[in-house]
């Protein structure tokens, strides 16, 4: 069976791995590893999951965790930015985080801050923690998002990568039935030379794109 990948819609794709609850696909082109669309979970299901989750704001280990993207997106930040929390949730302690930092932050999340007006407004930076692999349509929201920075914005992405077959068969990342999209650095390096951006990975997990 021929799929499409999502991202940059190449349809050389062939099984990267199955379980008992689902099935991954791999892009031969952009290296993007995906659950086929008859795997994903209907939209209450997924809200329902995501009720689930208990951060708040005041929540001291998951601002530790959210530094690990704030502390690399600060230092590249010129004073008084404004920026975009992309998929901010129902806590949006980053955004909090770099307002506390003296920069403006609007708010989307699809099911938490529907402002739909906030993705039509041009940023220094967007920022998505946690939210890539969620995405049904990445190589649409992606472009979208790119899309929404000025020149020399820069666009902030935390997500686990993909290292190899067997280490992704043993993967907890993957036990998340609202995690479909599956990154590595390969898939990071195709998307960087897509819009001619300046790459850096500044953690294991968190990944910088500069628009030139």
């Amino acid at each position: 069976m021929s799929l499409s990948c999502p991202l940059c819609r190449h349809e050389a794709t062939q099984l990267y791995h199955r379980d008992q609850f689902r099935s991954y696909h791999q892009c031969a082109h952009c290296a993007l590893v995906f659950v086929p669309e008859e795997f994903h979970l209907s939209t209450a299901q997924e809200l329902e999951y995501y009720e689930q989750h208990e951060n708040s704001l005041e929540d001291e280990g998951y601002r530790r965790f959210l530094s690990r993207c704030a502390t690399p997106l600060l230092e590249q930040l010129q004073p008084h930015s404004e920026g975009l929390d992309f998929g901010c949730g129902p806590a949006p302690l980053l955004a909090t985080m770099l307002a506390e930092a003296g920069h403006r932050v609007e708010l989307f999340d699809v099911y938490y801050a529907p402002n739909r007006g906030a993705m039509k407004r041009d940023y220094d930076f967007v920022v998505a923690t946690e939210v890539i692999e969620h995405l049904s349509a990445p190589g649409k929201e992606l472009d979208n998002l790119w899309a929404r920075l000025r020149p020399g914005g820069l666009l902030a992405l935390m997500t686990k990568l993909v290292i190899s077959p067997e280490r992704f068969a043993s993967w907890h990342y993957i036990r998340d039935p609202t995690h479909i999209c599956f990154f590595s650095v390969p898939t990071f390096h195709w998307l960087a030379d897509r819009f001619g951006a300046e790459l850096h990975f500044a953690d294991s997990d968190v990944i910088l794109l500069r628009k030139r």
